[in-house]
């Protein structure tokens, strides 16, 4: 990430509130510079004034608020007379939802002053580590492989939900991993989705005999991300083509703790007369490596998945995703950080949350739409890191399709976002975000409330007075096709 501002292609660019779609620039994460704290904190102490003099986004997380008042509390009233400790304050507020980038701040990329917060925040947060490395806590929240491993063993699995439903347990987790005692934790299943799914069989199995995929699939040539107009136009008609042959990433969580989000994403593809298939191994996609700014992480975990997720690609196969964050790793970040990498941009192409991939299908003809059961009225939850993928509203455009069916859409953070919302540090900062999209989901008092992100859907239930259990957009999907 570099300091020095860009120049911007036109005038128009340059003037704030412009219409100009906004640019991200590749994270510089490799060079020696991105880690150098004297310019970084510089690189804070810039920004940071353009944020205290700005205010937009001070309704979004915690990091804004800590920073303002902040500010506000020294008697010069400017940034530069903030104690450097408070800047480690925001750092650590930032959860990378990205939606001050995307929605509120008008000096992002291409304007001359080229705020990009969230990636900034990153940026100190990967200094960090490479200065002091991880600590013991950090590193057990991030490792979701190993703790999905061993908690889901099965003469273990009974004993861990137990424990973390248990009151004394909750104390030791806050404890010992710094792990609120009143936050949503989700259970283990040694039946995971991968098991459960076998019969689907792997890209492994099926790439022998192939035939070649239909034109406009993944087997086509997809331009590597320049960042050009004419690249992103030919990227937006590669995408708009499905091959109908999915492979699902089932996503540690989703593997996991609720494989039936798995299931029922297949269920419906199949009702479509879609191909599935599961992936000959998968590791978590590094979003939790990611939020601790864990890069080197991050890049162990991309070369365990994108050979794998190339496989499937090559063989004509388009990739699903049920957890947004998942999706949005392959979608953007990894293309960021990679962004010479051909193999990365090439997944990336064809990487689709289920929602987005669904509504392509209707836009040619080949949704099914013979739905059975009406839904009644549905408050649905957008989570940040599926607004942030710019495809628009598609799961509430397919649930609109339903007959008697009525969608109440919330855009707003549940206060969830990642690990954030169940440290102890953390946690009145989340529940205080979260609090008026539970008050929605309360208001509305409709007969389903759905998240895509499954976590945000369990903050929430968190926060209702009359306790009662989210149902995920795909669940709903599959009741009202009667499957």
């Amino acid at each position: 990430m570099s300091d020095t501002p860009a120049a911007p292609p036109s005038s128009a660019a340059r003037r704030e509130g412009s219409l100009e779609a906004p640019t991200r620039h590749p994270l510089e994460w490799r060079s020696d510079a991105f880690y150098d704290r004297q310019a970084l904190e510089k690189e804070l102490e810039r920004v940071f004034d353009i944020c205290h003099g700005c205010r937009r986004c001070f309704s979004l997380c915690n990091a804004f608020p800590t920073l303002f008042d902040a500010v506000d509390a020294t008697s010069e009233g400017e940034v530069a007379a903030v104690d450097r400790k408070v800047f480690w304050e925001v750092v650590d507020h930032c959860y990378l939802c990205d939606m001050c980038f995307m929605t509120k701040c008008p000096y992002v990329p291409p304007h001359p002053w080229n705020v990009d917060f969230p990636h900034l925040m990153l940026r100190a947060k990967a200094a960090r580590v490479r200065s002091r490395g991880l600590s013991w806590r950090e590193r057990v929240l991030a490792a979701t492989d190993a703790v999905g491993a061993f908690a889901g063993i099965p003469v273990v699995v009974e004993a861990v939900n137990a424990f973390n439903a248990s009151s004394a347990g909750r104390r030791v987790l806050e404890k010992v991993l710094g792990v609120d005692r009143s936050a949503p934790l989700p259970t283990y299943h040694a039946r995971t989705a991968r098991r459960r799914l076998a019969a689907l069989g792997t890209v492994r199995d099926a790439i022998a005999g192939e035939a070649t995929p239909e034109a406009g699939s993944g087997a086509e040539t997809h331009p590597e991300a320049t960042g050009a107009a004419a690249a992103n136009a030919a990227a937006a008609r590669t995408r708009a083509a499905t091959s109908g042959k999915v492979v699902v990433f089932t996503t540690c969580y989703g593997n996991r703790n609720e494989p039936e989000l798995a299931e029922d994403l297949v269920a419906v593809l199949e009702h479509n007369g879609i191909e599935v298939a599961l992936l000959g191994a998968e590791r978590c996609c590094g979003m939790p490596r990611l939020e601790l700014g864990d890069l080197e992480g991050v890049a162990r975990l991309k070369e365990r998945n994108i050979p794998e997720l190339l496989a499937a690609v090559e063989a004509g196969y388009d990739v699903l995703a049920p957890i947004p964050s998942c999706v949005l790793m392959f979608k953007q970040e990894l293309p960021l950080m990679f962004p010479e990498d051909p193999q990365v941009q090439r997944v990336a192409a064809r990487l689709f949350d289920p929602f987005e991939y669904l509504m392509l299908r209707h836009a040619t003809g080949r949704l099914r739409t013979d739905f059975k059961v009406p839904l009644g009225k549905v408050s649905y939850h957008v989570p940040c890191h599926l607004r942030v993928q710019n495809i628009g509203w598609k799961t509430r455009e397919l649930l609109r399709l339903i007959p008697g069916s009525s969608i109440d859409t919330i855009e707003r953070c549940s206060g969830h976002n990642g690990t954030y919302g169940v440290k102890a540090r953390f946690r009145a900062a989340s529940v205080r975000i979260g609090r008026p999209v539970v008050q929605r989901v309360e208001s509305a008092a409709a007969d389903h409330y759905a998240s895509d992100c499954p976590m945000a859907g369990h903050q929430i239930e968190s926060g209702l007075a009359t306790p009662r259990a989210p149902e995920h957009p795909l669940r709903l999907l599959r009741i009202a096709y009667g499957l």
